[in-house]
């Protein structure tokens, strides 16, 4: 059964009708109700790209937070081969709302790193809804380090609303294993590439996208902090997200002119929800783009690139 935002609450219903006439001809084989579902369909089609031509900041977080969009661990199965995952940081536990080890991306030997939200109640609980606490990055620093002693190419996949900011992470050291994670992704001497798959929220995202490429998908956001938050801070009312969201520019096109994202890779019509395999196709090809690119800096030459990149942060789209 899909899942419908409430902005598709109109194509809910034409695509509802359509299925309820086909299920009537499954139940009575003398229907016919061929053309009708068939002009159904197509009237879907162009609500569907009339809803999606043009998403404004707060719908686009909608469709980001997607409970059947695809995360990191289908993006895991699909693109990477031989994936060996690695768990713990050797110093307090085994965080599952961050995954990662080593593996193949088209043959080549990488580390893969990224945030998984669950699919269902009980794996999202198991995950902490995609929320890494201490552990989860200092998980993700030994993974830097292995990859940066063997020279392997360093892929994140980043999809989390924020580090989570319970009692027991704030005393285990939340903010200085972000900063850490962040720092060993500033240090590492391989290509680090990041693809914002859904959320980036916060500095729990940026621990792991401080890196020599990032790509966001077309419908996914990136911020200092979620619009509600934002909303309930300025304005003390968590209900004006829709400002917020407008005002944070956090969609991927907003981050791609402030030089903030490299490259926007375009989803399915109506999000990758509805199409998962072509969204993780279209991941891959980046990905692949993206190492390509990379494959002529040397150690020093990463690095140096790397480190221009944000210190431009700043300079660019600030008329826009």
């Amino acid at each position: 059964m899909t899942n419908y935002l409430d902005f598709e609450k109109p194509l809910a219903e034409i695509e509802g009708k359509a299925e309820e006439l086909r299920a009537m001809a499954r139940q009575n084989e003398e229907m016919d109700v061929t053309d009708e579902a068939a002009a159904l369909d197509r009237k879907a089609e162009e609500l569907l790209q009339e809803l999606y031509k043009t998403l404004s900041p707060w719908r686009k977080c909608q469709v980001a937070r997607h409970p059947e969009r695809p995360h990191c661990k289908d993006y895991i199965e699909a693109l990477f081969t031989e994936y060996t995952p690695l768990a713990g940081d050797r110093n307090f536990a085994d965080d599952h709302a961050v995954m990662g080890g080593l593996a193949r991306f088209n043959d080549q030997p990488v580390v893969v790193i990224g945030h998984e939200k669950g699919n269902d109640t009980k794996s999202r609980i198991a995950r902490n809804f995609g929320m890494a606490r201490p552990e989860g990055y200092r998980k993700a620093i030994r993974l830097m380090e292995m990859a940066d002693k063997f020279g392997l190419p360093i892929i994140a996949l980043v999809d989390t609303p924020g580090a989570y900011p319970g009692k027991g992470a704030e005393e285990r050291g939340q903010s200085e294993a972000i900063a850490r994670s962040t720092e060993k992704c500033l240090q590492v001497g391989v290509p680090v590439i990041s693809i914002i798959i859904g959320e980036g929220g916060s500095g729990g995202a940026v621990a792991f996208a401080s890196a020599n490429k990032v790509a966001m998908l077309e419908h996914s956001v990136y911020s200092v902090i979620s619009p509600e938050g934002c909303a309930s801070i300025l304005w003390k009312d968590a209900e004006k997200m829709r400002e917020a969201a407008e005002a944070l520019r956090l969609t991927a096109q907003d981050l791609l002119k402030l030089g903030v994202a490299d490259r926007t890779v375009s989803e399915p019509m109506g999000g990758a929800h509805r199409d998962r395999p072509a969204a993780i196709e279209a991941v891959g090809k980046a990905i692949g783009d993206m190492l390509k690119e990379l494959s002529e800096l040397d150690r020093d030459g990463l690095i140096a690139a790397r480190r221009k990149k944000f210190l431009d942060l700043g300079s660019k789209g600030l008329a826009a």
